[in-house]
């Protein structure tokens, strides 16, 4: 999850496909949405063990155009030849 943030945060793109399940990637990934990226708390996560699916509930802040706010999302994730892969995740519609 850490990585993944890292990696919207400095527009890797390359990076997000790798952890991208290919069953559920868009065809076109754009890192953009906020202008600035300003924290990660993980709020919790769920499994991860042996069972090779876990799920992370996070909370990201933002800035963009002098607004701020956070997107607080449950993100899942399955093991795919042992690498972690984000399938989905729901987003909080307060967020």
């Amino acid at each position: 999850m850490r990585s993944r943030y890292t990696a919207f945060a400095v527009g890797d793109t390359a990076h997000l496909a790798r952890t991208w399940h290919p069953a559920t990637r868009p065809d076109d990934l754009d890192a953009a949405g906020a202008d600035r990226w300003t924290g990660l708390t993980i709020v919790r996560s769920v499994g991860g063990d042996a069972d090779g699916s876990g799920a992370v509930e996070f909370r990201a802040g933002w800035r963009s155009g002098g607004e701020e706010g956070e997107l607080h999302e449950v993100s899942s994730f399955t093991r795919i030849r042992g690498r972690w892969v984000y399938v989905g995740g729901i987003v909080d519609p307060s967020s």
